[in-house]
C-alpha cells in the first residue's frame, strides 16, 4: 500500500458515525414517548376562572372556621368500594342528614371524586365511584348548604382510616 493512498470502508462500518445518530435518534424517541403520554392521560382542565378562586379563600376560610365553631370531629373509613364517615359535633349541635364529600387527586381532576352520603346507623356510608389510584388525596367533607368544610389528607390506599379535627386548623394572621 502506498503511503499516500487512504483505506477506504463504508460510512455504516464507522462508530463514529452511529455515535453521532444515536443523539438525535435519542430525541425523537424521547419526543413520542412524551406526545404519547400527553395524548393518551388527561390531566384536568385548568380553571378559567382562577382569580375569582383566588379571591373566593376568605369563603374557605370562613367555612373552616365555622366548623370549628361547631366543634366538628370526622373519622373516615375507606373500604375497597367505599368509605364511611362518623362524624361528631359539639353537644347540642345537630348532625345534618346529608353530607358530601370530595376526594381530590392532587394532580389529576379528572380522577376526582364526589359522593353525597346519607346518615345511617349513626355514620355516613357512600360507594366509590371508581377505584383509587395510589396517591396522596385530599378530603373534602361539607354539608349540604356547604356552610362548614372540613378538609383532611390520606395516602390512599395505604392509609384506611383518617381522623381529621376541626380544632387542628391553624389561625390565618
Amino acid at each position: 500500500m502506498a503511503p499516500n493512498q487512504v483505506s477506504s470502508t463504508p460510512w455504516y462500518k464507522e462508530h463514529w458515525t452511529w455515535l453521532l445518530m444515536l443523539m438525535p435518534v435519542t430525541a425523537i424517541i424521547g419526543g413520542s414517548i412524551t406526545m404519547w403520554l400527553a395524548v393518551t392521560s388527561f390531566d384536568g382542565m385548568v380553571a378559567d376562572d382562577y382569580y375569582k378562586q383566588g379571591l373566593a379563600i376568605n369563603q374557605t376560610l370562613a367555612r373552616a372556621g365555622a366548623a370549628a365553631n361547631l366543634g366538628l370531629k370526622a373519622e373516615v373509613r375507606f373500604t375497597a368500594d367505599g368509605l364511611s364517615v362518623a362524624l361528631q359535633a359539639k353537644p347540642g349541635v345537630e348532625l345534618p342528614a346529608k353530607l358530601m364529600v370530595t376526594l381530590a387527586h392532587p394532580t389529576r381532576g379528572g380522577l376526582d371524586q364526589l359522593l353525597v352520603m346519607e346518615r345511617s346507623d349513626g355514620a355516613y356510608h357512600g360507594r366509590l365511584q371508581n377505584e383509587l389510584v395510589s396517591a396522596h388525596w385530599k378530603v373534602l367533607i361539607e354539608d349540604e348548604s356547604r356552610s362548614w368544610r372540613l378538609s383532611g389528607a390520606a395516602f390512599l390506599p395505604t392509609e384506611t382510616e383518617i381522623r381529621i379535627d376541626s380544632a387542628d386548623l391553624k389561625p390565618v394572621d
